[in-house]
């Protein structure tokens, strides 16, 4: 087992759910430090139960994430490959994204090893799951600070731009967005008109409302909470406007209870996958019910934006 790419808060409740898991079970489980470097480094120990004591609250994860240039090449897969071997190692546990499971199909199709893939990551951006461990805590996370930054808005009539997270999915900046009263949220997924912003801010300047909120994923395609802040100073330079980029921040912290029960029940399937025989797959959960995704569709398909979601932002900030 191992993580890899960002971390996300609730991959040590997965890693621990698959370590009791496969102990249960009778087999011997293995982790590997620093994800693929690890597997071409060697980094790989045998996990007891007492390794994964105390960690289910625990933000980041124990067996650490890492790039690994190495396995991008035939020679580097093949190096992870043998050290696998070596230990007797029958199937592996990838807990990441899109790029983690990218290089764990590559391992599968080159040497014909079983892997399961379980969804880690904060910007919800993999097909076959309603959540992934981690986004609910990011979410919060960005909840908690944006509505600290609207108190200190309020208090001096400012406009703040607040960016999140999310390189090619807009599903963090949608939800804290809804959930703060933003009036405007930009995401990756649909077209940034910055004019229909200028406009929606003159408009309510009109009328007085003075404190604004506009939450940008850092994926949008105008670029970010600093570009759509030049836009608004130069056509607005009346606004009082300030920038907010929260950053790592929510990558960090213990992980929410959806996280430790979610990550939970992945790690517990993922294991009982893999002895049924079953793998290259994501463990995803859609409606509150397990859902086994092939890796390549898990990494190739997007779900789309709910359209009425955005409607619903416009309608509820007026």
């Amino acid at each position: 087992m191992l993580t890899s790419g960002g971390d996300a808060p609730g991959m040590n409740a997965a890693i621990r759910s698959v370590v009791r898991t496969g102990l249960y079970y009778g087999l011997e489980v293995y982790g590997i430090v620093r994800g693929y470097h690890g597997m071409v480094n060697d980094d790989i120990f045998q996990m007891e139960s007492k390794s994964v004591a105390n960690i289910i609250q625990r933000g980041g994860t124990i067996l650490k994430s890492a790039r690994c240039m190495e396995f991008f090449t035939p020679e580097g897969r093949q190096k992870a490959y043998d050290n696998l071997l070596k230990r007797g190692i029958e199937g592996l546990i990838v807990i990441g994204g899109d790029g983690s499971f990218t290089g764990a199909l590559k391992l599968s199709t080159e040497f014909g090893f079983p892997v399961i893939g379980l969804p880690g990551t904060i910007d919800k951006d993999l097909y076959g799951s309603d959540f992934t461990i981690g986004f609910d805590t990011a979410v919060n996370t960005a909840i908690d600070a944006i509505d600290k930054i609207r108190d200190t808005a309020d208090a001096h009539d400012r406009l703040f731009i607040v960016e999140v997270m999310g390189r090619h999915a807009g599903y963090l900046a949608l939800h804290s967005g809804i959930a703060t009263g933003a009036e405007n949220i930009l995401i990756p997924e649909s077209e940034t008109h910055i004019d229909d912003v200028i406009a929606s801010l003159s408009e309510k300047e009109k009328r007085k409302k003075l404190v604004n909120l506009i939450v940008v994923a850092e994926g949008d395609e105008f670029g970010g909470a600093m570009e759509v802040a030049k836009v608004v100073r130069e056509r607005l330079p009346q606004m009082d406007t300030r920038v907010s980029i929260l950053g790592h921040i929510q990558r960090g912290g213990a992980p929410t209870c959806i996280d430790r029960i979610l990550a939970s029940r992945v790690g517990f399937h993922a294991v009982e996958s893999l002895i049924q025989g079953r793998f290259n797959v994501m463990v995803g959960i859609i409606n509150d019910k397990i859902a086994y995704t092939p890796l390549e569709i898990a990494i190739r398909e997007k779900d789309k934006i709910n359209e009425d979601w955005l409607r619903m932002v416009k309608i509820l900030s007026s």
